[in-house]
């Protein structure tokens, strides 16, 4: 069996001869530089970092240490054409696309700009991550000015150094494929957090309020962009790609991001015409990823299609485990959950963290509905003896 074959059982609520695993396929279901470079010291690997996702600075973990850890999924991000070297400020060096240009600003902060000058991102000094600023949306008082934008708004989350060419990105995911990884294509879209990038974040939860128009006239242009984009790459992808991964984060630590009366009313119609499309297109498992406590959400996301979701935060208000497998189990797959990273995977002892995966899987992984891995990335304060333990419990563990 195959890892392609393994995944996706797992999806079909089917037990295969191991607990599938992902480490990477996503970009929040993988490893943090720092923490990849601990562990690669460790393990003596010499393999360079590749920083597909500099906000998080996640970076692929290569060949070698997949194969260690029996990894089962391929990450197919889209991809700058040139990557360049860099230095993370623990020194380390790293691959860093070539159209994200890092400076340091008279704080001390590490800034991106636009071509225009005006910084997009920033990591504060002593940080990990950096945060994007300046929202372009966020001036707009009249919703007719928004039309103004409109081709910006079309190419959005797309990455804006992800210049390869579409027949670069075909041949990555078909060799990808031909190895017998389950490649998961990330879409870049999102609905709910795209009013927030655009507008900022504040201002697009008082649009959906408040604004109406403002609103409809935002999402509206989003998603005709979003059509467009399958439209695109669809034709090119879908027999080389296994899961089609979409992102909304709807929760806070706490409780949901937004109520689930005004979710299902202004984000929930977006969102189910999208998914519908994707999966007409591609005609693929959908992979959804929304950290926090979203558990109200649930019903809905399996209603509009959602196959799986990321990264079951379960430090999280109500993401009980037990709870949502047995109330969601035969419906929607678990991906995530596997140990948590805000409590267990950072601090307690490798011993701590084996039962706590142990415990995990008793739960999750009965009937199938599971890939393993850790809730989120694995975040730079994690040791390489916790890494290799979660892992090494999977393998003792994770067998059917």
């Amino acid at each position: 069996m195959n890892s392609r074959e393994r995944v996706l059982m797992a999806l079909k609520h089917q037990e295969s001869d191991r607990i599938p695993r992902d480490l990477g396929g996503t970009e929040s279901s993988g490893i943090t530089a720092p923490a990849l470079a601990s562990l690669q010291r460790k393990l003596n690997i010499s393999s360079r970092l590749k920083i597909f996702e500099p906000y998080q600075y996640v970076a692929y973990p290569g060949g070698e240490l997949k194969a260690r850890f029996r990894i089962d999924t391929a990450n197919l991000t889209p991809e700058p054409r040139s990557w360049i070297e860099g230095t993370h400020p623990l020194g380390f060096d790293v691959l860093l696309p070539a159209g994200w240009n890092e400076e340091t600003d008279d704080a001390g902060d590490t800034v991106v700009r636009r071509a225009d000058g005006l910084p997009v991102a920033r990591r504060p000094r002593g940080g990990y991550y950096f945060d994007p600023i300046n929202p372009p949306l966020q001036h707009i008082e009249d919703p007719k000015e928004i039309w103004q934008y409109k081709e910006a708004i079309y190419g959005f989350d797309y990455p804006s150094f992800a210049d390869e060419p579409l027949e670069s990105l075909r041949k990555r995911a078909e060799a990808m494929h031909a190895d017998g990884d389950c490649v998961v294509f990330n879409l870049c879209c999102h609905i709910l957090a795209a009013g927030q990038l655009l507008r900022g974040y504040e201002q697009f939860m008082v649009d959906l309020i408040s604004d109406d128009l403002m609103t409809k006239t935002l999402l509206e242009i989003l998603m005709e962009g979003y059509f467009r984009r399958v439209d695109s790459l669809a034709p090119l992808l879908k027999d080389a790609v296994d899961i089609v991964l979409l992102n909304d984060d709807l929760g806070t630590q706490n409780g949901p991001m937004l109520s689930p009366s005004l979710y299902k009313d202004k984000i929930k119609p977006y969102q189910s015409e999208l998914f519908r499309h994707v999966k007409k297109s591609f005609g693929k498992p959908i992979l959804f990823h929304s950290c926090g406590a979203m558990r109200e959400f649930i019903p809905d996301l399996i209603e509009i299609g959602v196959d799986a979701i990321n990264p079951v935060q379960l430090s999280a208000k109500g993401m009980d485990l037990k709870e949502l497998k047995r109330d969601f189990g035969k419906d929607i797959s678990f991906w995530g959950g596997g140990v948590d990273t805000q409590t267990v995977l950072n601090v307690k002892s490798p011993a701590e963290v084996a039962e706590a995966v142990k415990r995990n899987l008793d739960i999750l992984s009965p009937g199938g509905g599971f890939v393993f891995c850790q809730v989120h990335n694995i975040q730079p304060d994690v040791s390489p003896e916790n890494i290799s333990a979660m892992f090494e419990a999977l393998d003792k563990y994770g067998s059917h």
